[in-house]
C-alpha cells in the first residue's frame, strides 16, 4: 500500500512538473521579449518558410529559438507566413511575432525618389529597387496612356504627376496602389494658395512643373533656383524663346556630354531654341525647391545666365545680350584654361 503511494505522490508530481512547464512555456511565449535587438525581415515570395525562419536565427537576435518555433507552430507553422517587411524589436514576444508575420502586420518601407528622374525608365528602376514591384512591371505602367489615364496624365504629362519626396507605404504595395499614393500627395501639395500663386505668374499647374523641370535641368543649387526661373519668367512674358540647354538635352534623351550649336536645330516641341513658349510636358521630375522657385521667382530685369568661371555651380546674370556676351566670353575662356591644365 505505502509503495503505491509513493508512485501516485510521483505520478502527481510529475503532472504538476509538465503542467508547469507548459504553463511557463505558454507564459514565455506569450509575454515574455525573445529579442535582443531591433532588425528588419523581408519575407520575399520566392522564400522557402523554412529559410525565413533561418534569417530571423541568424541575426543572432533571437533569444529562445525553440520559442519562436513553438509559436510559429500555434500559429499555423511556417507555411502561414505572408509576404512583406517587418521590423522585430526587443519588446516583442514569439507570439507576437509570429503573429505579425501570419497575420500580415507589415511595416512601412520608406520609397525615396530623389536625384535625377529624367525618364519613365529611371523613375521604374528607382521604385523597383525600393519595393516588391518589379521595375519591369512599373516601366510597363509608366509608358501606357492606358494605366495613366486614371491619374488624369498621360506619358506626356507624367511627371507633372510624380513629386519627388520620401513616401511611407506597404512593401508590397502594387503598382497602382504606388501611384494612388503619388496622386494623393500631388493633390495635397496643389493646396488652393499655390493654385492662386500659379495663377499669379501666369501659369497653369501643367506649366509650373514643366518650367520647374527646366530649372531643375539649369542648377541644383537652391539658392539660385528663384533666380532662373525669374530668368525664364521674364523671356515667356516678352515672348522670346526660352533657348534652354536642359530642353535640348532631353530631345536626344541625355546622351550628349556638351550641347552644341549643330545640335539646337532637332526638330521637336520639346526643343526651345527652335519653338516659343514652353515645351508639351515637363522633361523630368521637377523637385519641391523648383516648383517653389517658379511659384516664388526673383524679380529682376535680367534676360541671361551662364555658368560663373569660378566652376562652383552658381551663374551670372546679365540684362542686355551684350553683357551676357562678357559672361559667355568669361566663362569660355576659364573652360579652355581648365580643359588645357587637365590634359
Amino acid at each position: 500500500m505505502r509503495r503505491g503511494w509513493i508512485w501516485a505522490g510521483a505520478a502527481a508530481a510529475l503532472v504538476v512538473a509538465v503542467a508547469g512547464i507548459h504553463a511557463y512555456r505558454y507564459y514565455y511565449d506569450r509575454k515574455v521579449p525573445n529579442f535582443s535587438g531591433t532588425f528588419e525581415l523581408y519575407v520575399r515570395p520566392d522564400m522557402a518558410p523554412s529559410e525565413v525562419l533561418d534569417s530571423m536565427l541568424a541575426s543572432g537576435y533571437v533569444l529562445k529559438p525553440r520559442s519562436l518555433r513553438r509559436a510559429l507552430e500555434y500559429e499555423g507553422g511556417l507555411a502561414a507566413m505572408q509576404v512583406g517587411h517587418y521590423t522585430v524589436d526587443p519588446s516583442a514576444s514569439s507570439m507576437y511575432v509570429a503573429r505579425m508575420l501570419t497575420k500580415g502586420w507589415q511595416t512601412p518601407v520608406n520609397l525615396t525618389l530623389s536625384g535625377a528622374i529624367r525618364s519613365p525608365g529611371v523613375l521604374a528602376r528607382k521604385i523597383g529597387a525600393q519595393m516588391l514591384a518589379d521595375s519591369a512591371a512599373v516601366a510597363s505602367f509608366l509608358y501606357s496612356n492606358d494605366s495613366l489615364a486614371r491619374y488624369g496624365v498621360d506619358t506626356t504629362l507624367l511627371f507633372c504627376l510624380v513629386i519627388p519626396d520620401t513616401y511611407q507605404m506597404k512593401w508590397t504595395a502594387s503598382v497602382s496602389e504606388i501611384f494612388d499614393r503619388f496622386r494623393k500627395e500631388h493633390d495635397a501639395y496643389w493646396t488652393p494658395e499655390r493654385e492662386r500663386q500659379a495663377r499669379e505668374q501666369g501659369l497653369t499647374l501643367v506649366e509650373v512643373a514643366t518650367l520647374a523641370s527646366i530649372v531643375d535641368g539649369e542648377t541644383r543649387y537652391v539658392p539660385e533656383q528663384p533666380t532662373i526661373a525669374g530668368v525664364y519668367l521674364n523671356r515667356l512674358r516678352i515672348g522670346m524663346k526660352l533657348q534652354a540647354d536642359p530642353t535640348v538635352a532631353y530631345c536626344y534623351g541625355y546622351t550628349l556630354n556638351r550641347i552644341l550649336r549643330k545640335h539646337l536645330d532637332v526638330d521637336s516641341p520639346y526643343n526651345t531654341y527652335k519653338y516659343a513658349g514652353l515645351p508639351p510636358g515637363p522633361i523630368s521630375c521637377p523637385p519641391k525647391t523648383c516648383l517653389e522657385a517658379v511659384l516664388h521667382p526673383e524679380r529682376h530685369g535680367y534676360l541671361y545666365f551662364c555658368a560663373n568661371p569660378a566652376f562652383n555651380g552658381s551663374h551670372l546674370f546679365a540684362s542686355t545680350y551684350a553683357e551676357h556676351l562678357d559672361n559667355a566670353r568669361a566663362f569660355q575662356k576659364a573652360l579652355t584654361e581648365r580643359l588645357k591644365n587637365h590634359r
